[in-house]
């Protein structure tokens, strides 16, 4: 008798997995490293600048979060962009989420190297890279649970080290001897809240939303969650609170304690605050949380990459060889794919040190806009195929139909202040390379069907 090969996953994601993994998608390096270059453009305008790409942001998790209740698959958005937009924007969806994880997991490596550094200054970068490769690759082959126990650690460490952050900033602002409200006052001296005006603002708008890159991450969990229907939801309606306390409330307290035009001028701005409470070992606890958040986004980066291969392998546009699953549910051939292509960039970043992490992190932000504007759209083309079968749905999203359009007149935004911000324009400029790359890929892919 012919043995039948596993292509099912197994539901091994519990509540609290799924809700470490909502945050720790939130938290990563853009946070704890990319605050200093937007306080420059925005000023203490920069909480709003979390804040409004925020709500943006959780506007189209509450659109993707419709339809992952209503069909809890792995490969998520791609499999809806199939189903009810078309075979391309499936096709581009699936790929350009995967290649943006491949970049993310590049950029995250290097980020370990240079982390460790810190403490072995003589030890090779490429090395501390590829032990971290090698332990994650080998933690995800493992099964389902023992990624969602390890992200839920470090997203737990990630946590515990913003919420300190936040809590001793607050006591030192009301314990400086000023009554309020001049102990906020740093808020509104300086040039004002708007030092650089509205254009400043949106400027720094573009540069924030590689924060929220990777929060999407909660749909592509939908096919391994323990009852999708109450996780799900509960998850997603979460975002919106963990944006407040941890994007805009850190910022809301690190313009408080500091003058905004010296904010990340000697060290990151979570440096200062260590640094100003009199901790000595502050560069070492910053270094081990920033760490942490690495290897996590690195984490999620591998998990995610192998499960949109394995969902673009049941719809027939990647090759079925990711379709097969180990006895645990778990689809080795993409990681172990996966990890493949990243650990050739981390041969690159060897002989190209330097400028590779910033060009990788501007691309990976086209490809999460690329993400985020197919959601908007399946999501509209889903709603009319209910509307047409009289179907109704479990998780409604919010406002529609008026929200898909004002989230994507947001992006076309994002992209445009992108083309206006000198390190970024190269980003800009690749855009319609890669979605031309993708398009040959979808011909030569429809060719060998026929």
């Amino acid at each position: 008798m012919k043995h039948m090969e596993n292509t099912e996953m197994k539901r091994g994601l519990k509540n609290r997995h799924l809700q470490m993994i909502a945050l720790g998608g939130a938290i990563g390096t853009g946070l704890f490293y990319g605050s200093a270059s937007t306080i420059a453009l925005a000023g203490p305008a920069v909480m709003l600048s979390y804040l409004i790409g925020g709500i943006v942001i959780f506007l189209i998790m509450r659109m993707l979060g419709e339809m992952a209740v209503d069909e809890p698959v792995s490969g998520s958005f791609s499999h809806y962009a199939t189903k009810y937009w078309g075979r391309f924007p499936g096709f581009l969806s699936g790929w350009n989420y995967w290649f943006n994880y491949v970049l993310v997991s590049m950029a995250e490596l290097t980020a370990v190297g240079i982390y460790m550094n810190f403490w072995f200054p003589d030890l090779p970068q490429w090395i501390s890279s590829l032990v971290c490769l090698v332990a994650i690759t080998a933690l995800n082959l493992v099964n389902v649970k023992a990624y969602g126990e390890a992200e839920f650690w470090m997203a737990l460490i990630k946590i515990a080290a913003i919420v300190s952050m936040i809590l001793l900033g607050l006591g030192l602002i009301f314990t400086n001897g000023q009554p309020f409200p001049e102990n906020f006052s740093n808020i509104w001296e300086n040039g004002g809240f708007l030092p650089n005006g509205l254009w400043g603002l949106a400027l720094s708008i573009a540069v924030v939303m590689f924060s929220f890159g990777g929060i999407e991450l909660i749909g592509i969990t939908a096919g391994e969650a323990e009852d999708p229907d109450r996780t799900i939801p509960r998850a997603i309606n979460q975002v919106i609170w963990r944006i407040l306390i941890f994007y805009v409330g850190t910022m809301v307290v690190l313009m408080a304690l500091w003058p905004w035009n010296k904010v990340g001028m000697e060290a990151s701005p979570f440096v200062q605050i260590f640094n100003n409470v009199g901790i000595p070992a502050a560069a070492h606890i910053l270094n081990f949380v920033v760490l942490t958040a690495a290897i996590s986004v690195y984490n999620s980066a591998i998990y995610s990459n192998s499960r949109m291969l394995y969902g673009l392998a049941g719809t027939g546009e990647a090759p079925a060889f990711f379709r097969k699953l180990s006895p645990h549910g778990v689809p080795v051939r993409g990681i172990l794919v996966s990890s493949g292509i990243t650990l050739i960039v981390v041969a690159l970043n060897y002989f190209l040190q330097g400028h590779v992490f910033m060009y990788l992190m501007m691309i990976a932000t086209c490809a999460a806009v690329i993400s985020w504007v197919v959601i908007c759209v399946t999501h509209l083309k889903f709603r009319a195929y209910c509307r047409m079968h009289n179907k109704e749905t479990k998780f409604k999203s919010i406002l529609y139909p008026w929200t898909n359009y004002l989230s994507l007149l947001f992006l076309a935004g994002v992209i445009f202040f992108m083309a206006q911000i000198p390190d970024m324009q190269l980003a800009v400029l690749f855009l319609p390379i890669w979605l031309l790359v993708l398009w040959l890929g979808y011909c030569q892919y429809r060719k060998h069907r026929m």
